[in-house]
């Protein structure tokens, strides 16, 4: 199995942080004038709040399954647990092979 991390995780805004998001909601007009005074609202549609929803639910996903862990502990321990040399060759060969593609681009 290969495991790869193929992007950077991008940061979660929490609600009533300042910075980029601030600079969406504020008006780009530089008139004065009752606009300025009745507030600004901006609706950025339902795409945002299930790409919000997706990044939490990702965030708080495990990156270690425990309980598989635990049963391959549990073989080693016992002596169960075999390592198929083959398999780990045929896997380390086509991750070097992905390497090596990937840098020629």
């Amino acid at each position: 199995m290969k495991i790869e991390k193929t992007s950077n995780p991008q940061p979660v805004s929490k609600a009533g942080e300042t910075g980029a998001h601030a600079a969406v909601a504020r008006p780009t007009s530089n008139k004065t004038g009752a606009a300025e005074n009745s507030g600004t609202s901006v609706h950025l549609g339902t795409t945002t709040a299930q790409l919000r929803s997706i990044e939490g639910s990702i965030a708080s996903t495990p990156l270690v399954d425990v309980h598989k862990v635990a049963e391959i502990k549990q073989a080693i321990t016992e002596g169960r647990f075999q390592v198929n040399s083959g398999v780990v060759a045929d896997r380390l060969i086509s991750t070097v092979q992905d390497l090596i593609t990937a840098s020629q681009r």
